[in-house]
């Protein structure tokens, strides 16, 4: 078996019939490949809804709801297909799941009713995508992802499972063109339908790239890979081309929004490059992340919103040994972690993003120090080679930050990143001043 590429494409990339067509289209190259897709945008919160109504017995809305998401299909195929054995053939299909959904009125709702409800989105897509393709005549073949993609007991995805079902399943169907499956959904260890959490169908991608050692894992989205600043809030971001698997997941835990930082683990531990590309644009290069390393370039900046820096000042001097331990350990038993820290021999600062549990933590610290808390501030994070060897590039940071308060500086925790902690409503002339500093002088 050759190597293969995995491709996920989100639910804006599905979210109408017309971008089902492209989507046919970007992938039927002639190379294998698997396609790991989301439910089509908008849905998954339909089905929420729904979920939501059953829960809290009101059957008839809920009921109501479905039948406006049949409309809904029932609409989209006329559009998808044009010979009536595929339209047919959906139509039925997407009627039994209608079906499915309304048999929750009868039962006792459970949380594994409610996933097993959310799980129909990708059903839905996954199988008007492999009907489609099948019209068009080509060998596709559809893997149920509640086959493979399997948690352990602790929940995490059982990767020898799905190395083990994949490898064989396409041994066994070598004369198949494209695979299509769901992003997203699992069965847990009791065998109950389940999700993947964190990155939900970029994560799906990625456990299947890092188990089959794939050639490359692409997430198509609908924006041209990572952007080196914020394009919402910044004027002439450009994209980069290349991140290292580190860079990459400090930009996602830092605000990026195309990633999340846990779901391109295990590519990065299996050593597939994952690449973000653009399915309205699709021949722009988008952004690989790989292992490598450039040396001497600042890549990216990204922001953190609604931060709570907090900042405890020991009031017994003289007994400091145990201070740092005793706040980490408030922190720790409230599970609220921290992002960023600065100390001094009297005193910590810290920020956290997570202020559900706010009030019981100061009450704490209080036992200990003076507390100063500051709500509404940002994190902004300078990503890349940023080793502190590298004279001068801190340098460049602060000076780009010259003319904004700066309540706390974080730098030389990781070799990748700098971070400023700054007030909410300065976020967007630091990134500007920033993006001006570090990017539009370097080009």
């Amino acid at each position: 078996m050759g190597k293969m590429k995995i491709l996920k494409f989100g639910g804006t990339s599905v979210g109408t019939p017309q971008r089902m067509k492209n989507v046919a289209q970007l992938i039927s190259t002639g190379e294998k490949c698997i396609v790991v897709l989301s439910a089509m945008a908008g849905t998954t919160n339909t089905l929420v809804e729904i979920a939501d109504y059953f829960k809290k017995k009101n059957n008839e809305a809920a009921n109501t709801v479905i039948n406006g998401l049949r409309t809904k299909y029932m609409q989209h195929i006329r559009e998808l297909y044009s010979t009536p054995e595929a339209l047919g053939k959906t139509r039925d299909f997407l009627e039994d799941i209608f079906m499915y959904l309304h048999s929750f009125s009868n039962n006792e709702f459970t949380t594994a009713c409610e996933k097993a409800i959310l799980a129909q989105g990708e059903i839905i897509s996954t199988n008007m995508m492999t009907n489609y393709l099948e019209e068009l005549g080509i060998k596709v073949r559809l893997i149920p992802a509640l086959d493979f993609m399997k948690l352990t007991e602790n929940g995490e995805p059982d990767q020898h499972n799905i190395k083990k079902f994949l490898t064989d399943y396409l041994a066994k169907n070598a004369d198949t063109e494209i695979y299509i499956t769901q992003g997203f959904i699992c069965k847990n260890s009791m065998g109950e339908v389940d999700n993947l959490q964190r990155g939900g169908s970029d994560y799906t991608a990625c456990l299947i790239g890092a188990a089959l050692r794939s050639e490359e894992i692409q997430i198509w989205t609908d924006i041209d890979g990572m952007h080196n600043n914020d394009p919402r809030f910044v004027d002439g971001t450009s994209p980069v081309r290349q991140l290292n698997f580190e860079e990459a997941a400090e930009l996602a835990y830092f605000g990026a929004k195309i990633l999340h930082p846990t779901c391109i683990q295990p590519a990065r531990y299996a050593g597939v490059p994952v690449r973000l590309l653009n399915t309205m644009d699709p021949s722009a290069p988008g952004t690989l992340i790989n292992n490598e390393m450039v040396h001497g370039r600042i890549k990216a900046v990204a922001a953190k919103d609604n931060i709570t820096a907090i900042k405890i000042v020991s009031s017994r001097m003289l007994l400091a040994t145990g201070f740092l331990r005793k706040v980490f350990e408030i922190f720790e038993s409230y599970q609220t972690s921290i992002d960023m820290v600065a100390t001094s021999e009297v005193g910590i600062s810290l920020s956290i993003d997570n202020d559900s549990r706010l009030v019981p933590i100061v009450e704490e610290l209080k036992k200990y120090g003076t507390v100063e808390v500051d709500k509404d501030m940002c994190i902004i994070c300078v990503v890349g080679d940023l080793k502190w060897d590298n004279v001068g590039f801190e340098t460049l940071a602060t000076d780009a930050l010259a003319n904004i308060p700066v309540r706390m500086i974080a730098y030389g925790g990781s070799n990748h990143n700098i971070s400023f902690l700054v007030r909410g409503i300065d976020k967007q002339s630091a990134l500007q001043a920033l993006s001006d500093k570090l990017f539009t002088s370097a080009q």
